[in-house]
């Protein structure tokens, strides 16, 4: 039950909280320019989810049992994007072939998820916060998770913005810098609850069983 808890945290902590979009500013690109529409937006945020995982799975045993052990871990970064320009070449692989509309809509921004550093970014900070193999995997799923909740979010916001009589001088990429500032500063709102949450874990833990 403790464990169950702690990885609930680390996955709260992850959608909202260190949010690779909106706290860490990591994916910016796919986020202003995949952003426009909803269905790209769910579209590339389930692609990036779906390759942060995987990429996860495989770095995290190639880290600890091949790099560490060999003392060649300078070759992190290189070792890493090898593993994630694979996964986004088989992703694309199944999108244009099962999914072309998708495939088509996302255009140059698929395979710009090799170069994406919020993908790279989960992948090292797993390591250099000193997390398990499980507590990786449910770190990936959460920065996933909210890189699609920042993709969908803003998503609503553009479709707004395209309707609303925005003066000359904003239009354009001035009103969607503003517009996405404004987003990410709604989800500081939500570090409070997750150290409440975190805080009220602790307590429950450390307090003994008491009988009745």
């Amino acid at each position: 039950m403790d464990t169950i808890k702690a990885l609930l945290v680390i996955l709260m902590s992850s959608v909202l909280v260190n949010n690779y979009v909106l706290n860490k500013f990591l994916g910016i690109c796919p986020f202003l320019g995949v952003s426009k529409k909803l269905d790209q937006a769910a579209g590339m945020g389930t692609a990036v989810t779906f390759v942060m995982l995987v990429a996860t799975a495989v770095t995290w045993p190639i880290q600890t049992f091949v790099l560490d052990k060999l003392g060649l871990g300078y070759l992190q970064t290189i070792v890493f994007i090898l593993v994630i320009a694979t996964l986004v070449q088989f992703v694309e692989i199944i999108l244009k072939k099962y999914i072309p509309a998708l495939h088509k809509s996302l255009g140059v921004y698929l395979p710009l998820i090799t170069t994406n550093c919020a993908v790279l970014g989960v992948t090292i900070n797993n390591i250099k916060d000193g997390y398990g193999f499980l507590e990786s995997m449910v770190s990936s799923l959460g920065c996933g998770l909210g890189f699609l909740l920042a993709m969908v979010l803003f998503a609503g916001v553009r479709s707004r913005l395209d309707s609303a009589n925005i003066p000359e001088s904003f239009k354009g990429l001035p009103v969607t810098l503003a517009a996405a500032s404004i987003v990410s500063m709604s989800f500081m709102g939500f570090a409070g609850v997750v150290d409440k949450l975190f805080a009220l874990s602790l307590i429950h833990i450390s307090e003994p069983t008491r009988p009745y």
